[in-house]
């Protein structure tokens, strides 16, 4: 029976992350050979954490990553905050989105192999139920983007661009976003807001100016106004800067750009 000494037990506990009992056994059992053993470790305790996958993932990161005119957003859900902050977790996360790069059309993007196996890896680590919300590439040719993800990895912003745009400008777009102020902006012009989002409001607002006295033709006309002054709350390029109130996002971003569209993630926000 091969000798195994305390150098290569701490050394497999280094990598797996498991506790040094386990890490003990998985050597013995592999007679001292540590590729074995590992490979032995990430199959068992993958088994045992399959169990524990109805358990709820309500905490997470979101990533981002662009290279060229191609971008990707990640999310990857973890049960605690402790491990969706944890070096190992959030590595995996922005590893994930490297490789959603590679895919090859745009759009929603199904996990693969290697995307699962670095999973695997922080499951086993953490005991906890890890697992991919959602990835998905962004084609922009001849464009470029903007990105921020929030200082707690738990909100992340793309915006796709066309035109001559200064990064630390489109930053400071994707951060308004992410603030939500005045309100969380439901499409890039008053023309992309969805219908039933405006009929709705439209119907409220009637409803509203109806129910203080005024008759029915005299509340439309009033609603007119009132409807102007959502859409330029609601779409982005009408919204008033965050960091300067005295300028609206269009003319933050300059003549030269137009913005195409955005995504804003929130970590279980499909839940």
């Amino acid at each position: 029976m091969a000798e195994i000494n305390a150098k290569d037990v701490m050394k497999l506990r280094n990598e797996t992350g498991l506790p040094m009992m386990d890490c003990k056994k998985a050597l013995t059992e592999a007679e001292g050979d540590f590729e074995k053993a590992e490979n032995l470790l990430r199959m068992k305790l993958k088994g045992k954490m399959d169990k524990r996958t109805e358990r709820a993932a309500a905490e997470g990161a979101i990533a981002i990553a662009v290279r060229g005119d191609t971008a990707s957003m990640v999310e990857v859900r973890a049960e605690t905050d402790f491990t969706a902050k944890n070096e190992r977790f959030t590595n995996a996360v922005n590893k994930i989105a490297q490789l959603a790069l590679d895919a090859p059309a745009a759009g929603p993007v199904a996990p693969t192999e290697a995307m699962t196996a670095l999973i695997d890896d922080v499951r086993i680590s953490t005991g906890e139920n890890c697992a991919i919300a959602r990835i998905e590439k962004f084609n922009n040719p001849g464009g470029a983007f903007g990105q921020y993800v929030h200082h707690d990895g738990k909100t992340g912003v793309l915006l796709l661009v066309q035109g001559s745009a200064d990064e630390t400008v489109l930053r400071d777009v994707c951060m308004h976003i992410t603030a939500g102020v005045p309100s969380v902006p439901m499409g890039v012009t008053p023309e992309d807001v969805p219908a039933a989002v405006i009929e709705k409001e439209r119907k409220f607002q009637i409803e509203r100016a109806i129910e203080s006295g005024k008759p029915q033709q005299i509340a439309e006309k009033i609603v007119e106004g009132g409807m102007k002054k959502f859409l330029a709350e609601v779409a982005l390029l009408e919204q008033p800067f965050v960091k300067d109130p005295s300028r609206t996002i269009k003319e933050v971003l300059g003549a030269g750009v137009t913005a195409k569209s955005f995504s804003r993630w929130v970590v279980g926000e499909q839940l």
